[in-house]
């Protein structure tokens, strides 16, 4: 038996002390000094770093994070992400070292969420796969690529004549009630089957009008792989604020790691996402409202200075990864709403100066009835154009010069009725075409098909039809082509350009469809 001596015991301690390691975590902590508005200033927080999240002791032991935004010389003025009720002054405050990040990953999929990550749609907790910080900085130039790929809309007018192409950021814009949700919301059920994951960011909207896109989204099979990031009206405005970084945290989850979680490269291929921003104007409007009441000097309209650096580096974050990086995608589609159509205004005119295009949406063409509102003539895609399918550049490559003549030819025939029969031609083509383009929400339709349409205006056939009866045509040729002739389609499909064998097939089919369509029915 081994004998216990004092020696031994010595030893032993000593060699545990020398193999202890203690670490000490030192962190700052500050008492509130004031708190209102969804604002609190902070005393004694001198290590703070902009941006940082911080955590407000409340009542109870209740925990708040806030996000440093003002950093003084003798306090901190932060702003409050959750329950400003439960936050006095005194509480006490702690610094964390790490900045504002929310879970990310295939199961926030079909969910809605709120900035935080935080499910607000009854269906449990998320078991997130990671989390992503909500400010991160755009990839560089050598890691990107061009934008070399169609994201179809589904929407005949977008599609033929302002594209949008995997990376792109393309600005909505126009006044309430013109249509513009219908766009995006189209646009995101039209990836059901893609193989794209889809966002929305809904910024200071009613939740009765969320609750709806929801529903929408649902009732045609589009929510399985959409996200929805909810900051309602009645949510705070550094909720508003933060909703469209924690869409884009969300989204870029899937553009930097391919499908097995892991980080993108060559052979672990990232993810396409789509991402809505609905909408920007009531960001920019949450972050003056956080800055006015953080005491900062306004500018221009009372926003913020910074406001143009707000949406450049939230919309920088679009990108078209290169294939070395995994080649993922995310495309944005801000929607800004203007005030009785002035684009001309501070937020408008930065937006559109930011993204690579801009669908503009007229309030005068959604009361004739024309829907969507596009105005061909101002709305541009700046590199979309570059994605566009072959076949679509064949049939449509004219089509925005044919329309915008047409619209100049139907203002100068108001004042005259002798009009020689080139330019009665043309007004009817016009005509024709222009009606071509209407189309039904939640109603998007395939390229193929959509090349077909405009092949068939194109050619003449619709010249001699009623006005009102060039929809129903399309459509009844559409579903005609689908039955008897589905090769034509699986062509244009495969091929993604118009041969002379199937420009001929088309012909063939639409003229014996023609005969049998009764246009008076």
């Amino acid at each position: 038996m081994t004998e216990i001596t004092a020696q031994s015991i010595d030893a032993a301690l000593k060699k545990q002390l020398e193999s202890l390691t203690v670490s000490v975590e030192s962190r700052e902590v500050g008492t509130v000094i004031q708190v209102g508005d969804g604002i609190a200033r902070v005393d004694g927080l001198r290590d703070a770093m902009a941006g940082e999240l911080l955590e407000f002791i409340g009542e109870g032991g209740k925990t708040v994070y806030g996000l440093a935004q003002n950093l003084e010389e003798d306090e901190v003025g932060a702003v409050l992400l959750g329950d400003v009720t439960a936050i006095k002054e005194n509480d006490q405050v702690r610094t964390t070292g790490r900045i504002v990040e929310v879970p990310a990953g295939e199961s926030m999929l079909g969910r809605v969420v709120n900035p935080l990550g935080q499910p607000i749609d009854g269906k449990g907790p998320i078991k997130a796969e990671g989390t992503r910080p909500v400010e991160f900085k755009a990839p560089g130039v050598i890691s990107r690529q061009p934008v070399n790929e169609p994201m179809q809309t589904g929407i005949l007018a977008i599609d033929s004549m302002v594209p949008i192409g995997r990376g792109q950021r393309e600005l909505i814009i126009g006044d309430r009630q013109t249509g513009k949700t219908a766009i995006a919301i189209d646009a995101i059920i039209n990836q059901k089957d893609q193989d794209m994951i889809c966002i929305y960011v809904a910024i200071g909207q009613k939740a009765s009008t969320v609750a709806g896109v929801v529903e929408t989204l649902e009732r045609h099979g589009a929510m399985k792989n959409t996200i929805i990031v909810a900051a309602t009206a009645s949510d705070s405005a550094p909720l508003q604020y933060i909703a469209p970084m924690a869409g884009a945290a969300m989204g870029e989850y899937f553009v930097y790691n391919g499908a097995n979680g892991k980080p993108a490269d060559a052979e672990n291929r990232g993810r396409a996402v789509l991402i809505v921003y609905d909408d920007l104007s009531k960001q920019a409007v949450a972050y003056r409202q956080m800055s006015l009441t953080l005491r900062r000097p306004p500018g221009r309209e009372a926003y913020p200075g910074d406001v143009f650096y707000l949406h450049s580096r939230l919309l920088e974050r679009a990108v078209k990864m290169s294939d070395e990086n995994g080649g993922g995608s995310m495309t944005a589609l801000p929607i800004i709403e203007t005030q009785a159509g002035d684009v001309s205004a501070y937020i408008p005119t930065n937006v559109i100066s930011i993204t690579d295009g801009q669908i503009f949406l007229q309030t005068d063409l959604f009361f004739q009835g024309q829907r969507p509102a596009v105005d061909v003539g101002i709305s541009v895609s700046r590199v979309g154009g570059s994605a566009q399918i072959k076949a679509m550049k064949q049939v449509a490559g004219s089509l925005r010069l044919d329309l915008a003549s047409y619209r100049e030819l139907q203002a100068f025939t108001q004042f005259g009725s002798d009009l020689d029969k080139a330019t009665q031609d043309q007004l009817t083509r016009g005509s024709h075409m222009t009606e071509l383009l209407k189309q039904g929400r939640y109603n998007p339709m395939p390229v193929a098909e959509q090349v077909i349409a405009i092949f068939a205006g194109n050619e003449g056939f619709l010249d001699d039809l009623p006005l009102d009866a060039v929809v129903r045509f399309r459509a009844e040729l559409l579903a005609s082509i689908r039955a008897s002739k589905p090769e034509i389609i699986e062509t244009i499909n495969k091929e993604k350009k118009l041969t002379a064998e199937t420009e001929t097939a088309m012909k063939e089919a639409i003229a014996a469809f023609k005969q049998s369509f009764d246009a008076t029915a």
